[in-house]
């Protein structure tokens, strides 16, 4: 059991809001950041006083929570409807909800059926198509970079993970994130690169990284580009 309580502190000129959590579980005190805030857990019972605590780690605390701030800042703020404008590969599209009789990607356009919108909404609808695409596009990459890389994967799992792109599972099964169709393709390509090396080295070693950077030389901008843009990728802010 843990009781939660809203409070605020004073940490070098800085007004940081933050949750008090006292936890039967914790066995010692620590501050959470993260995208929804600051929480300090004391164990129940300790006499740690969780503003000192706070005013212990202000400079980490402020720098965390400021550069939560940022992130949550550039979350794009979409408008789920016909006429809004969407990324596919990195190339904006215009979102267009009609009659049709199945959902279809053009150069300059989405097309969503009516009928799939009106069973849902049009943020499931969108969703749901881009994960299609994206079992296209990374079954399409797969299977162009396994065998010039020597190795066979075991399938593609499209995931919905907040903070991971990719994974690759023991037998051999590639875990890839579909809101990397919003990215550009290099940074898709990267990503199943970067995975498909597990298949030959586990660990993120310089015998890894040959690997990597043997099938896609531009890598390191290619993970920058991730670090720097990530918030972008965010669906909606509902996600976070």
């Amino acid at each position: 059991m843990s009781e939660t309580a809203a409070r605020e502190v004073d940490l070098s000129g800085t007004t940081v809001e933050y949750e008090l959590r006292r936890s039967a579980d914790a066995t010692r005190p620590r501050i959470d950041v993260d995208l929804h805030g600051v929480t300090v857990v004391i164990p129940e019972g300790s006499r740690r006083r969780p503003g000192e605590f706070l005013r212990e780690k202000a400079s980490w605390v402020v720098e965390k929570h400021r550069e939560f701030q940022r992130y949550r800042e550039r979350v794009p703020d979409r408008t789920f409807e016909s006429g809004a404008s969407f990324p596919v590969l990195g190339t904006e599209r215009e979102l267009v909800v009609e009659p049709a009789r199945r959902n279809e990607l053009t150069d300059e356009t989405i097309h969503l059926r009516r009928s799939a919108v009106e069973q849902s909404s049009v943020k499931r609808a969108l969703e749901s198509f881009y994960r299609s695409l994206a079992r296209e596009q990374f079954t399409a990459r797969a299977d162009q970079f396994a065998p010039e890389m020597g190795v066979e994967y075991g399938g593609i799992e499209v995931r919905n993970q907040k903070t991971k792109w990719g994974s690759c599972s023991s037998n051999g099964t590639l875990g890839l994130n579909w809101r990397l169709m919003l990215a550009p393709p290099e940074i898709v390509d990267y990503i199943v690169v970067h995975e498909l090396a597990h298949l030959r080295e586990m660990n993120h070693g310089e015998a890894f990284w040959a690997i990597v950077e043997a099938f896609d030389p531009e890598w390191e901008q290619h993970r920058e580009w991730l670090r720097e843009h990530s918030a972008e990728l965010v669906f909606s802010e509902d996600d976070l």
